[in-house]
């Protein structure tokens, strides 16, 4: 079974302004709403290829029952703990004339270690050997730092392989924890090493040092749309970007991470891996809000997806 982890979920709300003004009456042109939060997206996405996860993490309020309502209608199992307080709503501004994305999030519900705890435990008491845990996203207010590398532990020794999907400080202190599977950008990855990293040779060696130095099965490696780098102790696969037409970039990365967690659980090969997680982060480009395409989009895109072993 695959397990989603989002501490800190969100109703995202996106909206379309074209030619958005600062300071300026702006008017929307579409708009729509969706439970969101990342280990949500890959809940989501996982159920578009077909397969089952279990959506876990912190609820609070009316926005939280609308969350939970919303999973439910679309068919997936969720085993949330509500809180005091109200969870966030975001929202998402994107405009289609200067071709950006505008985030304004909420700060959400604030949480203790003992709220913490009690949802670690109710976890921990699902998890079986082999099953996997995805961990991603922020933390609510109130989180220790090392919050994710102590689920990490915990997760791994409750037998789970564990994909970590965290940035910054979440990130650094989880890789501690020896996470089976993580999937920083190349900034992130540069930041983790303390230097900039400029090619591909040098994102992957950056890689493999990290999987050394923390024991990481596998790291993918995101350069946007020039692809990504998937690194794994016996070889490392580069996968070109695919080129298409962009409805949202909002859940593209929990849309890989979504079709990781499918690849392990099935026992993809690597390069039937990387063509999956290609084609489903550009599927998910395509839609707009953080909806998760359908898996007939996904399925015509992986022909398409180009791979190289040198590079």
């Amino acid at each position: 079974m695959i397990y989603t982890v989002t501490l800190n979920p969100a109703l995202d709300k996106t909206v379309e302004i074209p030619s958005l003004t600062v300071d300026s009456v702006n008017r929307i042109t579409t708009m729509r709403t969706d439970p969101g939060g990342k280990g949500i997206n890959v809940s989501k996405v996982i159920d578009k290829l077909g397969k089952k996860s279990i959506a876990t993490g912190i609820l609070g309020g009316d926005t939280g029952n609308a969350i939970q309502s919303a999973l439910q209608a679309m068919g997936l199992e969720t085993s949330f703990r509500f809180v005091e307080g109200e969870t966030r709503t975001n929202l998402k501004v994107i405009d289609p004339v200067n071709h950006t994305n505008t985030d304004i999030n909420e700060p959400g519900v604030t949480v203790s270690e003992e709220i913490l705890n009690g949802v670690l435990q109710d976890l921990l008491t699902k998890v079986k050997t082999e099953d996997l845990v995805v961990i991603s996203g922020s933390l609510p207010k109130g989180s220790p730092k090392d919050t994710y590398y102590t689920w990490v532990k915990a997760c791994k020794e409750a037998g789970a392989k564990v994909i970590l999907d965290a940035d910054g400080d979440l990130l650094a202190a989880g890789i501690k924890a020896s996470p089976y599977l993580i999937k920083p950008n190349n900034h992130e990855l540069s930041g983790l090493l303390g230097r900039t990293l400029h090619t591909p040779r040098e994102l992957e060696a950056a890689a493999r040092e990290l999987m050394e130095q923390y024991g990481i099965g596998k790291i993918v490696v995101s350069m946007g749309g020039d692809g990504a780098l998937y690194v794994t102790e016996e070889e490392t696969v580069y996968a070109e970007g695919l080129k298409v037409v962009v409805g949202s970039t909002v859940g593209a990365g929990d849309s890989v991470v979504a079709s990781l967690a499918v690849a392990e659980e099935s026992g993809m090969g690597l390069e039937e891996m990387v063509r999956l997680s290609t084609a489903t982060g550009a599927a998910n480009v395509m839609c707009s809000g953080t909806q998760a395409a359908e898996y007939h989009v996904i399925e015509e895109l992986i022909p398409k997806v180009v791979i190289h072993k040198e590079f």
